[in-house]
């Protein structure tokens, strides 16, 4: 059974910094595609990061370009997304997900393993 579990998300001011983290139980990210989503209230949950091959490739939405950077470490077998220069408009849950087979490109859906969301709150 694969568990996704999600930390890191919180309170912060427009322009500040957050640091989530994704953690997996019962597999490893070394070779897996793995997305971010995030939902805001009363919208559609949508794609903000992901890679593909453990890293060798990454994909981003393009209201988080330059600003959001996802990354694996693996010593840990966890999934960062680092947040910079945040706007109230990232106010959101965010997703960390996995897929079950390893694809040749970032999907922006069809992810089999989701985790339960963190809060990403961005103050004005």
């Amino acid at each position: 059974q694969v568990q996704v579990v999600e930390s890191g998300g919180g309170l912060v001011q427009a322009g500040g910094s957050l640091r989530l983290s994704c953690a997996a139980s019962g597999r490893s990210f070394s070779s897996s595609t793995v997305g971010w989503f995030r939902q805001a209230p009363g919208k559609e949950r949508e794609f903000v990061a992901g890679f593909i091959r453990g890293g060798d490739f990454t994909d981003y939405a393009v209201s988080v370009k330059g600003r959001f950077t996802i990354s694996r470490d693996n010593a840990e077998n966890t999934v960062t997304l680092q947040m910079n220069s945040l706007v109230p408009e990232d106010t959101a849950v965010y997703y960390c997900a996995a897929k079950r087979v390893a694809t040749l490109y970032v999907p922006r859906s069809g992810y089999d393993y989701w985790g339960q969301g963190t809060q990403v709150t961005v103050s004005s």
